[in-house]
């Protein structure tokens, strides 16, 4: 008889508050959306001056920071559970894992130095 695969703990301890917190990301991502969407709508801008004067705000930029942050964060979340799940073997899966936090730390730095610099 085959014995079934059995996932043993490696006292990680995921579970509920990542979750919880992929969910409140959803959200805020969602809110930013709607909200984006509207100025978007309401505004119309069309010339670089006008997506220029859009992001010039403080108050839209953080938001637009936050939004970047959680997006990142939700995609940690999500890839991190899919390679626990299909790699196996740890190495390739601590490889894989640091080569996504990697990707995800340069897109972080490169998106503030986008909204923040000049």
């Amino acid at each position: 008889m085959v014995k079934p695969y059995t996932k043993n703990p490696v006292g990680a301890h995921y579970g509920v508050s990542e979750w919880l917190l992929q969910r409140l990301t959803g959200v805020l991502m969602a809110a930013y959306t709607v909200i984006a969407f509207g100025y978007v709508l309401y505004r119309k801008p069309g010339t670089y001056a006008d997506w220029t004067a859009m992001f010039s705000g403080n108050f839209f930029r953080l938001f637009t920071m936050l939004f970047i942050v959680a997006l990142l964060y939700h995609a940690w979340v999500g890839v991190r559970d899919i390679l626990m799940d299909y790699l196996r073997a740890t190495g390739v899966r601590l490889v894989a894992q640091t080569l996504v936090g990697i990707v995800l730390l340069f897109h972080l730095i490169w998106s503030a130095s986008i909204l923040w610099g000049r």
